[in-house]
């Protein structure tokens, strides 16, 4: 081969390389971890063929128009290539690959029949983050935000709304994505099949900060799961005494969000009962810890655009020190 072709390869081999590592990851649609996943990466690889059939046969008549056959066909040769070539052969790959898309579809979007969904989780979208409910089997409830748990293995059945426009739930690596509708709610199950951290997000423009409207999608075992929610059942120990909860009640945040086991009832914002137990702050916006929390908590605006939390920059820097080690210690 010579070095002008070599050069052409490298070049070509380095262009796929942003399109190969795209197909892993936590946010991946290519590298499936749930059953409904695997029948969106199926889809996606069937179509691709059928596409890349449809091209590699334009492209062998070009090349036999454009270099291997150089005499003049007749009218009847070239009309007889253009309808089997051009016509035929695109309408049957086509309608096949239709065909199967239709088939495959109740898998993409399966119901929960009743019994099956162990598991009912709440998901209500705001601008810009997540209210969920788990609803367990024995009528109780458990509240967090931001952040979604499931076990492996198991269906979980999801009910979605919205309450203020319509945004779109969807975690890729476990499957499709679902609109969440005001006053409207839809459903969708999903079969986690391995475990980790996966990253959901907004599927749908929802406003300024509609990209940094994310969360965490935590698989865990059964087990696990089971012991998480029952972790989160219970209210996290707060002391009135601490300096942190007085400044917390000092600047009124309860009344926008919601702590268990103290005088916080705001449902305008997330609960934060068991905050500093999540991986991020801000709907996936950055990792959760103290100097974030007291980040956020100054100029939550700076850090995500549009977020209807006032800013407290007027907290000193010991106040902000404070109210973040005591929202971080409620685990």
């Amino acid at each position: 081969m010579s070095w002008a072709r070599w050069q052409r390869a490298a070049a070509f081999g380095l262009c796929l390389c942003p399109v190969v590592t795209s197909c892993s990851g936590v946010q991946s649609t290519l590298d499936p971890a749930g059953k409904e996943a695997e029948s969106v990466a199926t889809l996606f690889w069937v179509t691709t063929v059928g596409g890349l059939l449809i091209w590699a046969v334009v492209v062998a008549i070009s090349q036999y128009a454009a270099r291997w056959k150089r005499e003049t066909i007749s009218e009847k040769a070239a009309g007889q290539m253009i309808f089997w070539g051009g016509a035929v052969f695109p309408v049957v790959v086509l309608t096949a690959l239709l065909a199967y898309a239709l088939w495959l579809m109740p898998f993409l979007r399966p119901f929960a029949s009743p019994g099956e969904a162990t598991t009912r989780i709440e998901v209500v979208g705001h601008q810009f983050w997540w209210h969920v409910v788990y609803h367990r089997a024995d009528g109780s409830i458990v509240v967090s935000a931001n952040e979604i748990r499931l076990p492996v293995g198991e269906r979980v059945e999801f009910s979605l709304t919205s309450a203020d426009m319509i945004h779109s739930f969807w975690i890729p690596a476990l499957g499709g994505k679902m609109d969440l509708i005001p006053g409207r709610i839809n459903r969708l199950s999903l079969l986690a099949q391995r475990t980790g951290t996966y990253r959901g997000q907004c599927a749908e423009f929802c406003g300024t900060s509609h990209a940094l409207m994310a969360f965490p999608a935590v698989v865990m075992e059964p087990v696990e799961f089971e012991a998480w929610l029952e972790q989160r059942s219970v209210s996290a120990a707060t002391d009135p005494a601490n300096a942190g909860q007085a400044v917390f009640f000092r600047e009124k945040c309860g009344e926008c969000h919601s702590v268990a086991g103290t005088e916080a009832k705001g449902a305008a914002g997330p609960d934060l009962s068991h905050v500093g137990s999540r991986l991020t702050l801000g709907a996936g916006r950055m990792e959760n810890n103290e100097t974030n929390m007291a980040r956020f908590i100054a100029n939550p605006s700076l850090i995500k655009p549009g977020s209807h939390m006032p800013g407290y920059q007027s907290l000193s820097q010991e106040d902000l020190s404070v109210v973040a080690k005591w929202l971080k210690g409620l685990q």
